[in-house]
This record gives structure tokens, C-alpha cells and sequence, in this order.
């Protein structure tokens, strides 16, 4: 259980600083900011994540899902304000393609890992 969380969280972290290198509008100085924001976004996405897709549901489930990449993107944006060191250089479309880019790479990541240590 601990493996899995720490191993999650340490390739949200380089993905999140693969991202920042991409220069897709998405700043983060260094890799200890990257662990911190990997952090933080789980947090944020594990307090604020239910709330925000309980309340937008209907927009969701009419959108055919569509609407839940905002969700995230808003959750990014979030992540973004409370952490020093990472910004969004174009605002909600840094963090709209960020959120999509940070899942492609974590997939990615994932899927080169051995099941072992995944």
C-alpha cells in the first residue's frame, strides 16, 4: 500500500517535471518543487476532487464525461496557486493542457514500469 502510494507520487512528480520541460505554458523550478507539487495535487484532488465532480455532475453526464478534463484542470490551477515555484504561464489553457499532458505522461510512465513496482 505504501509502495504504491510513494510510487505514484514519484511519477506524478516526474511527470509533472517532463511537463515543465515541454514548454507547454506549465513552470516548475526544480524537482523538490515537483515533489512538492506532486503533493499537493494529490491533496487537492483527494479533498476537493469529490466536491467539485459531486456538484458537476449533470455537466458531466451531458457532456459525456467531457467536462471532467476541466474538472481537472481547475484542480491543476488550484495545485498551481498554492505551491511556490510552479506557475501557469497562460493561465486556464496552461492548466487545461497541463492536466491532460500530466495523465498522458503518467500513463506513459506507468505503462513502462514493471507491474512489480507499479
Amino acid at each position: 500500500m505504501l509502495a504504491s502510494v510513494l510510487t505514484t507520487w514519484l511519477v506524478t512528480s516526474l511527470s509533472l517535471f517532463i511537463l515543465s520541460r515541454l514548454s507547454l505554458g506549465t513552470e516548475v523550478e526544480d524537482f523538490y518543487t515537483a515533489l512538492w507539487s506532486a503533493a499537493v495535487l494529490g491533496a487537492v484532488n483527494a479533498i476537493l476532487g469529490p466536491i467539485f465532480r459531486f456538484f458537476s455532475f449533470p455537466i458531466t453526464f451531458l457532456t459525456f464525461g467531457l467536462f471532467a478534463v476541466v474538472i481537472n484542470a481547475i484542480l491543476f490551477g488550484i495545485t498551481a496557486y498554492l505551491v511556490k515555484g510552479f506557475r501557469l504561464q497562460w493561465g486556464f489553457l496552461s492548466a487545461l493542457v497541463g492536466a491532460v499532458v500530466l495523465s498522458l505522461l503518467n500513463s506513459l510512465i506507468f505503462n513502462v514500469l514493471p507491474s512489480a513496482i507499479a
